[in-house]
């Protein structure tokens, strides 16, 4: 069943509930299969071009943004469920049966349609695309960079699903959501080409491979989530065709998770105060991120940089026993991770916020590691420190108790 509900294929009467508490968390159960098709992927990739399909430094980065992404969920409800309940108890206008059929169908059009709008407007509105652009600061496309998401996208995505909030129980509207997220992990691959009749209807791994490229060709293209036609019916669409070069039109060149989150935000209020005039002022948060004085909305389709197909990823030169490290050392951190989400009911408030601080400086170490930062060092020592202090005094727990000592050393 956890299987199905990766591509959207389990069916009303599997997956029609009657209240939001009966919902299972579809996302989290379904993280044995993220790592399964992240192996098969390796597979495939090196039966068939004899290479792995990413490097280790840009997937542990893509990987610790994913976590980053789901840290305040250990801290609080989801905000695009709270602010859709408190929607759906105070102003829905009529309620249509949540054991429908038609109803199930209608919302998979509907939150379908609602990750369009936001989607583009997440491309066409800078202050949007200030969070939305860490998904696509990766230079590699692989089943990793489908977890490589924002901390704040959830803070303005929301507010695109209240329309359905007036007639369409919350219940339902919960296992969409779930599902329409994971629909989108398995099309972030190269070792899919085409599918045929299907690339008419869904969206697929080349349709996002298009979306994810900085080729002028694809800039501010094939926006759906699970559905492509979307973008067929407003013009949106492209077919993938050149050779797609990965990552943002200027890349940011970082492994750093916490430098990924922010630096964008921190160009917006440099550009926001450098502006002259207050109308360019709002210009600079409300239009798109290539806007400037003078230029039209989206900014000058000239300016995009040219591909040659020469390009190099960034990719410092690290040695290899420092990547093992990080490696290794990012093994723990995912397992005192998956070990918070377990028992984090169980654990007073101020644990759960020294294992999250923990989690957050052991990313941005290991961010600085892998870019051969000279202040890496100094930081990771002092991680270690605090890590084998809070393990001896119960803080941190592994899942596999056998590993204690290992982890010690």
């Amino acid at each position: 069943q956890q299987l199905r509900a990766l591509f959207y294929a389990l069916p009303p009467g599997e997956s029609s509930f009657r209240t939001v508490e009966e919902v299972p968390d579809y996302v989290e159960k379904s993280i044995p299969f993220f790592i399964t098709f992240i192996g098969l992927e390796f597979a495939v990739s090196w039966i068939q071009k004899r290479k792995l399909p990413g490097r280790i430094n840009d997937g542990i980065s893509s990987l610790s943004l994913g976590i980053l992404s789901r840290l305040p969920d250990v801290l609080f409800r989801s905000i695009e469920l709270i602010s859709y309940i408190y929607v759906w108890n105070n102003y829905r206008l009529f309620e249509l049966p949540w054991d429908s059929p038609w109803t199930w169908y209608l919302t998979l059009l509907g939150v379908d349609f609602a990750y369009y709008c936001f989607h583009r407007m997440s491309h066409e509105v800078n202050i949007l695309w200030a969070a939305h652009q860490v998904h696509h600061s990766s230079e590699d496309y692989n089943l990793f960079t489908a977890l490589r998401q924002s901390v704040l996208q959830k803070y303005t995505s929301w507010m695109f699903n209240l329309p359905m909030a007036l007639f369409i129980p919350p219940s339902v509207f919960a296992v969409h959501l779930q599902f329409n997220l994971l629909y989108q992990f398995w099309i972030h691959t190269e070792v899919i080409t085409k599918l045929g009749p299907l690339e008419w209807i869904l969206n697929t791994p080349s349709h996002h491979r298009v979306h994810h490229g900085r080729n002028p060709y694809c800039i501010d293209k094939n926006y759906g989530g699970t559905l492509i036609i979307w973008d067929r019916i407003f013009g949106t669409f492209e077919a993938e065709d050149a050779k797609v070069v990965y990552g943002l039109t200027h890349p940011v060149n970082s492994f750093d998770p916490i430098m990924l989150q922010l630096r964008p935000l921190a160009h917006i209020w440099n550009t926001f105060w450098a502006t002259p005039g207050f109308c360019n002022k709002l210009s600079v948060i409300f239009k798109g991120p290539g806007w400037g004085p003078g230029k039209p909305r989206l900014g000058l389709p000239e300016e995009i940089p040219v591909i040659t197909g020469k390009e190099v990823p960034f990719n410092p030169c690290v040695p290899a026993y420092l990547n093992c490290y990080a490696l290794v050392h990012f093994a723990v951190i995912v397992d005192l991770y998956t070990e918070l989400l377990a028992s984090m009911t169980m654990l007073s408030q101020g644990t759960v916020l020294l294992r999250i601080g923990f989690i957050i400086l052991s990313l941005a170490s290991f961010g600085l590691l892998m870019e051969n930062k000279s202040k890496a060092g100094i930081l990771e020592i002092i991680r270690c420190l605090v890590f084998v202090g809070a393990y001896k005094l119960g803080c941190f727990r592994s899942q596999f108790s056998f590993l204690s000592y290992t982890y010690e050393v």
